[in-house]
């Protein structure tokens, strides 16, 4: 009948409900599949063929395990997740990055553009994300690295409207910096895709912007962002 009886005895239509059980049985004998085994080949030398199969065969496994095959019997599907591959991991810090632009494109008076290069995202899939966890601490790491020295750029005023500001990692400093580009570019109203300035014009100053807190390198030439 798809109904639920409450404690109060009325009754709830289930008819039109998905219900998703979610659960971490097997998490431990996948964390070793991906990461341990004896042995001198090491994790990340091993091929990945088969691998996904035997993921989901643990996980499975260890569910019939736990539960009792009444209640295995009554689920339509059994879903496994399996651990993000490393261009899946790019691909979010892509929307990641993306959502933070956007909501510097949505403020009133600090509209500026911004670029990561693949020094400075390589940086912070190390920080934010894991074999194990995957993706799920990268919007913190991006919060800290990223949104928090932009919002200090732009609150002591070394960042205007229409700057383009490169974020780079810096090997030497062990740490990301921030270059001011450019200025008075055209600003989008509406950002849904990734764009092109379309022009660049030196920084006022000769020096890059510096973010309390964050040590900035020397400003290169302007040149158009990629």
């Amino acid at each position: 009948k798809a109904t639920l009886t409450l404690g109060d005895n009325r009754r709830v239509d289930l008819s039109q409900t998905v219900i998703f059980l979610t659960s971490n049985l097997g998490g431990g004998e996948i964390t070793e599949l991906m990461e341990g085994g004896m042995g001198f080949i090491q994790p990340k030398d091993k091929p990945a063929a088969g691998l996904d199969e035997k993921v989901e065969r643990t996980a499975v496994e260890a569910a019939r395990r736990k539960f009792s095959p009444e209640f295995m019997n009554r689920l339509d599907k059994v879903v496994v997740f399996h651990p993000l591959r490393r261009e899946q991991l790019e691909r979010v810090l892509e929307i990641e990055l993306g959502q933070v632009q956007q909501r510097v494109l949505e403020t009133a008076k600090g509209q500026f553009l911004f670029r990561v290069t693949d020094a400075g995202r390589e940086f912070l899939l190390q920080e934010g994300t894991d074999q194990r966890y995957g993706a799920r601490h990268l919007k913190r790491a991006i919060e800290r690295h990223v949104v928090y020295p932009l919002a200090n750029l732009l609150a002591t005023e070394q960042i205007h409207l229409g700057d383009l500001v490169c974020i780079d990692w810096n090997k030497e400093q062990d740490r990301l910096t921030f270059v001011r580009e450019g200025e008075n570019l055209t600003i989008p109203t509406r950002k849904t895709e990734p764009f092109v300035p379309t022009r660049t014009s030196p920084a006022r100053s000769g020096k890059s912007a510096d973010a309390p807190g964050v040590t900035l390198s020397p400003e290169p030439p302007p040149r158009t962002a990629r």
